[in-house]
Protein backbone atom coordinates (compact mmCIF):
# COMPACT_ATOMS: atom_id res chain seq x y z
CA UNK A 1 0.00 0.00 0.00
CA UNK A 2 3.05 2.54 0.94
CA UNK A 3 4.51 1.66 -2.75
CA UNK A 4 0.94 2.31 -4.46
CA UNK A 5 0.47 5.16 -2.76
CA UNK A 6 4.65 6.71 -3.29
CA UNK A 7 3.86 5.47 -7.22
CA UNK A 8 0.89 8.00 -7.38
CA UNK A 9 2.52 10.98 -5.15
CA UNK A 10 5.86 10.64 -7.01
CA UNK A 11 4.86 12.24 -10.30
CA UNK A 12 3.96 15.40 -8.44
CA UNK A 13 6.86 14.88 -6.23
CA UNK A 14 8.88 15.24 -9.65
CA UNK A 15 7.43 18.24 -10.59
CA UNK A 16 7.38 19.77 -7.22
CA UNK A 17 11.67 19.42 -6.77
CA UNK A 18 12.10 20.16 -10.62
CA UNK A 19 9.89 23.04 -11.55
CA UNK A 20 9.63 24.74 -7.75
CA UNK A 21 12.14 23.67 -5.13
CA UNK A 22 15.23 23.34 -7.59
CA UNK A 23 14.91 27.03 -8.88
CA UNK A 24 14.30 28.76 -5.87
CA UNK A 25 17.46 27.33 -4.54
CA UNK A 26 19.57 27.91 -7.72
CA UNK A 27 18.07 31.41 -8.27
CA UNK A 28 18.86 32.09 -4.12
CA UNK A 29 22.89 30.64 -5.00
CA UNK A 30 22.78 32.82 -8.16
CA UNK A 31 21.74 35.64 -6.52
CA UNK A 32 25.14 35.49 -4.16
CA UNK A 33 27.26 35.64 -7.52
CA UNK A 34 27.83 37.55 -10.84
CA UNK A 35 26.54 35.95 -13.39
CA UNK A 36 28.07 36.69 -17.45
CA UNK A 37 25.04 35.55 -19.57
CA UNK A 38 27.21 35.74 -22.73
CA UNK A 39 30.09 33.80 -21.07
CA UNK A 40 28.33 31.56 -18.75
CA UNK A 41 30.63 32.77 -16.38
CA UNK A 42 29.55 32.78 -11.83
CA UNK A 43 31.82 34.91 -9.77
CA UNK A 44 31.16 34.39 -5.90
CA UNK A 45 30.30 38.13 -4.30
CA UNK A 46 28.36 37.47 -1.48
CA UNK A 47 25.49 39.34 -0.32
CA UNK A 48 26.33 42.40 -2.59
CA UNK A 49 23.87 42.02 -5.00
CA UNK A 50 21.43 42.17 -1.87
CA UNK A 51 23.32 45.59 -0.89
CA UNK A 52 22.82 47.09 -4.39
CA UNK A 53 19.58 46.28 -4.47
CA UNK A 54 18.96 48.55 -1.81
CA UNK A 55 21.17 51.54 -3.30
CA UNK A 56 19.78 51.51 -6.26
CA UNK A 57 17.55 54.29 -6.90
CA UNK A 58 15.56 52.45 -10.02
CA UNK A 59 14.92 49.72 -7.73
CA UNK A 60 13.43 52.55 -5.06
CA UNK A 61 11.10 54.17 -7.84
CA UNK A 62 10.12 50.76 -9.29
CA UNK A 63 8.96 49.72 -5.42
CA UNK A 64 7.17 53.22 -5.35
CA UNK A 65 5.31 52.29 -8.75
CA UNK A 66 4.70 49.26 -7.56
CA UNK A 67 3.10 50.36 -3.89
CA UNK A 68 0.95 53.07 -5.63
CA UNK A 69 -0.10 50.04 -8.24
CA UNK A 70 -1.28 47.98 -5.27
CA UNK A 71 -2.95 50.93 -3.19
CA UNK A 72 -4.73 52.23 -6.29
CA UNK A 73 -6.40 49.03 -7.33
CA UNK A 74 -7.18 46.83 -4.61
CA UNK A 75 -9.41 48.62 -2.33
CA UNK A 76 -11.32 49.79 -5.96
CA UNK A 77 -11.48 46.22 -7.15
CA UNK A 78 -12.42 45.18 -3.70
CA UNK A 79 -15.18 47.27 -3.22
CA UNK A 80 -16.22 47.51 -6.75
CA UNK A 81 -16.43 43.08 -6.65
CA UNK A 82 -18.77 43.45 -3.05
CA UNK A 83 -20.80 45.66 -4.58
CA UNK A 84 -21.67 43.97 -7.77
CA UNK A 85 -21.96 40.33 -5.82
CA UNK A 86 -24.58 42.16 -3.58
CA UNK A 87 -26.05 43.71 -6.30
CA UNK A 88 -26.02 40.18 -8.50
CA UNK A 89 -27.12 37.91 -5.76
CA UNK A 90 -31.09 39.13 -5.66
CA UNK A 91 -30.98 38.94 -9.52
CA UNK A 92 -33.08 36.26 -11.37
CA UNK A 93 -31.18 33.47 -12.55
CA UNK A 94 -31.36 33.85 -16.21
CA UNK A 95 -30.75 37.70 -15.59
CA UNK A 96 -27.81 36.86 -13.24
CA UNK A 97 -25.78 34.59 -15.03
CA UNK A 98 -25.76 36.56 -18.19
CA UNK A 99 -24.81 39.37 -16.13
CA UNK A 100 -21.85 36.95 -13.86
CA UNK A 101 -20.85 36.14 -17.58
CA UNK A 102 -20.48 39.22 -18.50
CA UNK A 103 -18.70 40.87 -15.43
CA UNK A 104 -16.23 37.84 -15.83
CA UNK A 105 -15.16 37.49 -19.33
CA UNK A 106 -12.03 39.97 -18.75
CA UNK A 107 -11.03 38.23 -16.40
CA UNK A 108 -10.27 34.94 -18.69
CA UNK A 109 -9.64 37.30 -21.43
CA UNK A 110 -6.04 37.15 -22.34
CA UNK A 111 -4.30 40.15 -21.05
CA UNK A 112 -1.88 40.42 -23.93
CA UNK A 113 -4.81 40.64 -25.83
CA UNK A 114 -6.76 43.48 -23.33
CA UNK A 115 -3.15 45.27 -23.49
CA UNK A 116 -3.29 45.43 -26.73
CA UNK A 117 -6.80 46.83 -27.27
CA UNK A 118 -6.10 49.18 -24.65
CA UNK A 119 -3.03 50.59 -25.81
CA UNK A 120 -4.78 51.21 -29.35
CA UNK A 121 -7.89 52.98 -26.66
CA UNK A 122 -5.03 55.06 -24.86
CA UNK A 123 -3.46 56.23 -27.96
CA UNK A 124 -2.58 59.65 -29.39
CA UNK A 125 -5.43 59.15 -31.87
CA UNK A 126 -7.03 56.78 -29.66
CA UNK A 127 -11.10 56.60 -28.48
CA UNK A 128 -11.00 57.62 -25.26
CA UNK A 129 -8.66 60.59 -26.50
CA UNK A 130 -11.97 61.37 -28.90
CA UNK A 131 -14.28 60.51 -26.27
CA UNK A 132 -13.19 63.10 -24.03
CA UNK A 133 -12.56 65.49 -26.69
CA UNK A 134 -16.49 65.36 -27.46
CA UNK A 135 -16.98 65.87 -23.99
CA UNK A 136 -14.75 68.75 -23.39
CA UNK A 137 -12.67 66.35 -21.15
CA UNK A 138 -8.88 67.25 -20.60
CA UNK A 139 -6.79 65.06 -21.93
CA UNK A 140 -3.13 63.87 -22.70
CA UNK A 141 -2.26 64.93 -26.16
CA UNK A 142 0.88 62.54 -26.68
CA UNK A 143 -1.58 59.97 -25.62
CA UNK A 144 -2.55 57.82 -22.00
CA UNK A 145 0.58 55.97 -21.77
CA UNK A 146 2.99 58.25 -23.27
CA UNK A 147 2.59 60.62 -20.25
CA UNK A 148 4.46 60.67 -17.25
CA UNK A 149 1.45 61.57 -15.08
CA UNK A 150 -1.15 59.36 -16.54
CA UNK A 151 0.61 56.03 -17.64
CA UNK A 152 0.28 54.10 -14.63
CA UNK A 153 -3.38 55.05 -13.47
CA UNK A 154 -4.55 54.06 -17.35
CA UNK A 155 -2.76 50.82 -16.35
CA UNK A 156 -4.70 50.91 -13.08
CA UNK A 157 -7.84 51.31 -14.74
CA UNK A 158 -7.69 48.67 -17.18
CA UNK A 159 -6.65 46.21 -14.32
CA UNK A 160 -9.68 47.36 -12.29
CA UNK A 161 -11.64 46.90 -15.51
CA UNK A 162 -9.68 43.09 -15.90
CA UNK A 163 -10.34 41.84 -12.22
CA UNK A 164 -13.26 43.29 -10.62
CA UNK A 165 -15.11 40.14 -12.48
CA UNK A 166 -13.03 37.26 -11.18
CA UNK A 167 -13.19 38.68 -7.71
CA UNK A 168 -16.78 39.39 -8.05
CA UNK A 169 -17.51 35.63 -8.46
CA UNK A 170 -15.49 34.55 -5.06
CA UNK A 171 -17.64 36.82 -3.14
CA UNK A 172 -20.68 35.46 -4.73
CA UNK A 173 -19.76 32.02 -3.40
CA UNK A 174 -19.07 33.27 -0.11
CA UNK A 175 -22.49 34.62 0.05
CA UNK A 176 -23.87 31.84 -1.01
CA UNK A 177 -22.63 30.32 2.24
CA UNK A 178 -24.94 32.87 4.51
CA UNK A 179 -27.89 31.47 5.61
CA UNK A 180 -30.82 32.83 4.33
CA UNK A 181 -32.79 32.79 7.76
CA UNK A 182 -30.12 35.56 8.77
CA UNK A 183 -31.92 37.49 6.19
CA UNK A 184 -35.44 36.24 6.74
CA UNK A 185 -35.20 37.58 10.44
CA UNK A 186 -33.95 40.41 9.80
CA UNK A 187 -36.08 41.32 7.13
CA UNK A 188 -38.83 40.76 9.98
CA UNK A 189 -37.30 42.89 12.56
CA UNK A 190 -37.29 45.64 10.06
CA UNK A 191 -34.01 45.93 8.89
CA UNK A 192 -33.14 47.44 5.20
CA UNK A 193 -30.97 46.01 2.47
CA UNK A 194 -28.32 48.16 3.10
CA UNK A 195 -29.10 47.41 7.17
CA UNK A 196 -28.43 43.19 6.26
CA UNK A 197 -25.86 43.89 4.33
CA UNK A 198 -23.79 45.87 6.81
CA UNK A 199 -24.64 43.96 9.37
CA UNK A 200 -25.29 40.13 8.22
CA UNK A 201 -23.29 40.09 4.83
CA UNK A 202 -20.06 42.13 5.56
CA UNK A 203 -19.05 40.65 9.07
CA UNK A 204 -19.58 36.81 7.43
CA UNK A 205 -17.62 37.62 4.39
CA UNK A 206 -14.64 38.11 6.51
CA UNK A 207 -12.99 35.15 5.20
CA UNK A 208 -13.71 35.76 1.96
CA UNK A 209 -12.12 39.52 1.79
CA UNK A 210 -9.56 38.25 3.55
CA UNK A 211 -8.11 35.86 0.82
CA UNK A 212 -9.35 38.09 -1.88
CA UNK A 213 -7.29 40.95 -0.52
CA UNK A 214 -4.62 39.17 0.07
CA UNK A 215 -4.35 37.31 -3.51
CA UNK A 216 -5.15 40.38 -4.68
CA UNK A 217 -2.53 42.25 -3.61
CA UNK A 218 0.32 39.43 -4.36
CA UNK A 219 -1.04 39.96 -7.96
CA UNK A 220 -0.87 43.44 -8.01
CA UNK A 221 2.08 43.49 -6.36
CA UNK A 222 3.65 40.63 -9.35
CA UNK A 223 1.93 43.53 -12.25
CA UNK A 224 4.32 42.46 -15.53
CA UNK A 225 2.67 41.57 -18.85
CA UNK A 226 0.34 44.88 -18.56
CA UNK A 227 3.47 46.73 -18.24
CA UNK A 228 5.83 44.42 -20.76
CA UNK A 229 2.93 44.99 -23.58
CA UNK A 230 2.07 48.73 -23.31
CA UNK A 231 4.87 51.07 -22.66
CA UNK A 232 8.14 49.03 -21.44
CA UNK A 233 8.51 50.63 -18.06
CA UNK A 234 8.34 53.95 -19.54
CA UNK A 235 8.02 57.17 -19.75
CA UNK A 236 10.97 57.93 -17.78
CA UNK A 237 10.57 54.86 -15.77
CA UNK A 238 6.81 55.84 -14.37
CA UNK A 239 5.15 52.24 -14.82
CA UNK A 240 8.68 50.55 -14.44
CA UNK A 241 7.67 47.91 -11.35
CA UNK A 242 8.94 46.15 -9.64
CA UNK A 243 8.85 42.14 -12.02
CA UNK A 244 9.32 44.40 -15.02
CA UNK A 245 12.89 45.49 -13.38
CA UNK A 246 13.67 41.34 -12.48
CA UNK A 247 13.22 41.11 -16.06
CA UNK A 248 14.90 43.99 -17.20
CA UNK A 249 17.91 42.47 -15.00
CA UNK A 250 17.60 39.26 -15.92
CA UNK A 251 17.00 39.38 -19.85
CA UNK A 252 18.13 42.36 -21.23
CA UNK A 253 21.42 42.79 -19.77
CA UNK A 254 24.59 40.94 -20.03
CA UNK A 255 26.12 40.63 -16.42
CA UNK A 256 23.08 41.08 -14.20
CA UNK A 257 21.03 37.95 -13.27
CA UNK A 258 22.75 37.38 -10.28
CA UNK A 259 20.85 41.32 -8.90
CA UNK A 260 17.92 40.38 -10.65
CA UNK A 261 17.82 36.79 -8.66
CA UNK A 262 18.57 38.82 -5.24
CA UNK A 263 15.78 41.31 -6.69
CA UNK A 264 13.38 38.46 -6.83
CA UNK A 265 14.24 37.71 -3.45
CA UNK A 266 13.51 40.47 -1.49
CA UNK A 267 10.05 40.93 -3.88
CA UNK A 268 9.48 37.80 -2.07
CA UNK A 269 10.73 38.61 1.35
CA UNK A 270 8.09 42.42 0.94
CA UNK A 271 5.25 40.48 -0.29
CA UNK A 272 5.79 37.67 2.47
CA UNK A 273 5.98 40.81 5.01
CA UNK A 274 2.81 42.61 3.61
CA UNK A 275 0.60 39.15 3.01
CA UNK A 276 0.97 38.71 6.64
CA UNK A 277 0.80 42.13 8.04
CA UNK A 278 -2.93 42.28 5.75
CA UNK A 279 -3.96 38.31 7.57
CA UNK A 280 -2.85 40.11 10.95
CA UNK A 281 -5.25 43.64 10.39
CA UNK A 282 -8.07 41.70 8.83
CA UNK A 283 -7.85 39.05 11.46
CA UNK A 284 -8.09 41.61 14.38
CA UNK A 285 -11.18 43.35 12.87
CA UNK A 286 -13.33 39.97 13.43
Amino acid sequence: MKRFTAVLVAPWLITLCVFWIYPLVYAFFMSLTKYQTLTNEMTWIGFSNYSNVVSDALFWKALSNTLIFTLGTVPITTTFAVLLAAALQHRSVKLGAAMRASYFLPSVTSLVVIALIFTNLYARDGYVNALCSMTGLPFPENGWLLTEATALPAIMAMDIWISTGYYMVLFMAGMEAIPKDLYESAALAGASKWQQFWKITLPLLRPTLTFVVVINSIKSFQIFIEVYVMTKGGPLGATTTLVYLVYHNAFEQTDMMGYASALAYVIFAILLGLSFIQMMLLKART
